[in-house]
C-alpha cells in the first residue's frame, strides 16, 4: 500500500497545488500545456488584436493557425502568445524546390522573428489520410526542405517542424497496447518517425473521441468520453487504466510508433474539441456535451497530467476552436466547435463567470468583478478540485 502511495505522489502534489492556486486566484495562469486552435473560417470574426485579449482573458498563451495570415503574426507581436502556424496543403507542390522553401520561410515566417513568438511549422494536415492521396507524396520533401531553410537562418533551434495526422492512420487503436499504423502509410510513416525523432519534434494528432461516441452511441458510455467519473476501461496486455477515451487514443499512437521502432517520440494532441450544436443524426451534439469536455479537459490540463502509458511529461493539448466558424463547409457540427461566439460571447457555459463575462465589442476586453462573481467562481474552483482529489484518493485504494 504504502509503495502504491508514493507511486501516486506527484499526483497528490498537484493537486494540492491546484488548491493553493484556487486560493491566490491564479489558477488559470499555472497552465502551460493548454492551446487553442485560432480558426479564420468565418466572415464576422473579431480583428487578432481583440482576439489577443481575448485570450489573455482565457490565460492560454499558446495558439495555433491555420496559414500564416500576415495581420495575425503582425498583430501578436510583443504579445507573449506562442503561435503554431500552417502551410496549407495545396502550397506543398511548392515547396518540393529548397530554394522555393528558403523563400517561402523568408516572407512568411523570418520577418515576424523575433517579435512574434513562432514556436512551429506545421506542414500540410491530415496529409496521410487526406482525400487527394498525391499529397502524401509530398510531404516529407517539404518538411525536409522547410526544416533546412529554418536551419539555414538560423531558426531551427526554435521552430519544430511536424505535421498533424487523424486517428485513421490507425489500423488497430483498442486497446492502446494494441495501436498500430495501417499498413499502407507505413512506408511515409516510418520517414516522417524517423525526421521528428532526428529533429526532436513532436508527433501530433487529432483526437476526437467525439466521432466514436457519434458513430457507436450504444455501445460507448458517455461519461467516458467526456472525461467523467466512469468505471473505464484496463488494457489486458499492459494492466494500465484508461477513465478517458481521449488519453486511450493518444497511448494508441505512441505504441504504435514504438512498434515502428520510436519509443521515445513525445505524442501531442492538435486538435480536440465537441461541437455544441449538430444535424439530427449527429447524436451527443450539445451545448451541455460540449461545456463537460471541454470544462473536464481542461481540468485536466491544469492538473498537468499525462497519459497512463506516459505520466511524464504532461500532455500537450490544443483545443479546437476559439470560435464558431459559419463559413465552414459541412455539416452543422462542422461550424459550432468555438467556445466562443464570433462576437466574443461564450458558445456555451463552462462555469467560469470571468469568461462569461468578456466581450470583444471594443479592442479592450473587460469583464465583472463584482464580490458576488469572484466568490461564485472560487466556489466552482474548489467543487472541481474536491472531485478530483475524491478520484485520486480512489485510485490510490
Amino acid at each position: 500500500m504504502t509503495s502504491r502511495i508514493l507511486t501516486k505522489l506527484p499526483t497528490l502534489i498537484n493537486v494540492f497545488l491546484l488548491f493553493s492556486l484556487v486560493f491566490s486566484g491564479n489558477i488559470l495562469q499555472s497552465v502551460t500545456s493548454l492551446g487553442i486552435n485560432y480558426g479564420q473560417v468565418g466572415d464576422n470574426l473579431p480583428s487578432p488584436n481583440k482576439v489577443i485579449n481575448l485570450l489573455r482573458s482565457l490565460r492560454i498563451n499558446k495558439t495555433r493557425i491555420y496559414d500564416t495570415n500576415p495581420q495575425i503574426l503582425s498583430s501578436f507581436a510583443n504579445s507573449n502568445i506562442e503561435i503554431i502556424v500552417t502551410i496549407e496543403n495545396q502550397v506543398l507542390t511548392l515547396l518540393q524546390d529548397p530554394q522555393q522553401a528558403l523563400q517561402w520561410v523568408n516572407s512568411r515566417i523570418k520577418p515576424y522573428i523575433p517579435a512574434t513568438s513562432i514556436t512551429g511549422i506545421m506542414v500540410g494536415n491530415e496529409l496521410f489520410t487526406d482525400d487527394d492521396s498525391s499529397l502524401i507524396g509530398y510531404m516529407m520533401p517539404a518538411m525536409i526542405n522547410i526544416h533546412k531553410a529554418l536551419f539555414q537562418l538560423g531558426l531551427d533551434r526554435y521552430i519544430q517542424v511536424s505535421s498533424p495526422s487523424s486517428l485513421a492512420v490507425l489500423a488497430e487503436s483498442y486497446p492502446p497496447s494494441a495501436g498500430s499504423f495501417k499498413p499502407e502509410v507505413t512506408s511515409v510513416m516510418q520517414q516522417f518517425l524517423q525526421f521528428l525523432e532526428a529533429t526532436r519534434s513532436p508527433f501530433w494528432i487529432n483526437a476526437y473521441p467525439y466521432f466514436a461516441y457519434k458513430d457507436n452511441p450504444n455501445t460507448i458510455p458517455i461519461d467516458y468520453v467526456l472525461f467523467n467519473r466512469n468505471v473505464g476501461m484496463t488494457d489486458p496486455n499492459t494492466g494500465l487504466h484508461y477513465d478517458n477515451m481521449m488519453y486511450a487514443q493518444v497511448d494508441a499512437v505512441a505504441f504504435a510508433a514504438a512498434k515502428l521502432g520510436y519509443r521515445n517520440l513525445e505524442v501531442r494532441v492538435a486538435e480536440t474539441g465537441w461541437p455544441s450544436k449538430g444535424d439530427a443524426g449527429e447524436i451527443g451534439a450539445s451545448p451541455l456535451n460540449a461545456a463537460t469536455y471541454i470544462r473536464n479537459l481542461m481540468m485536466r490540463q491544469f492538473a498537468g497530467e499525462g497519459t497512463p502509458a506516459r505520466r511524464s511529461p504532461r500532455l500537450e493539448v490544443y483545443i479546437f476552436a476559439l470560435f464558431n466558424e459559419d463559413m465552414k463547409s459541412g455539416p452543422t457540427s462542422e461550424k459550432n466547435y468555438g467556445i466562443f461566439q464570433p462576437d466574443g460571447s461564450l458558445a456555451y457555459d463552462l462555469g467560469f463567470s470571468m469568461m462569461s463575462n468578456t466581450t470583444v465589442t471594443s479592442e479592450r476586453v473587460t469583464y465583472s468583478s463584482s464580490a458576488t462573481k469572484a466568490k461564485t467562481t472560487l466556489k466552482y474552483w474548489t467543487i472541481l478540485i474536491l472531485a478530483m482529489t475524491e478520484v485520486v484518493i480512489l485510485r490510490l485504494f
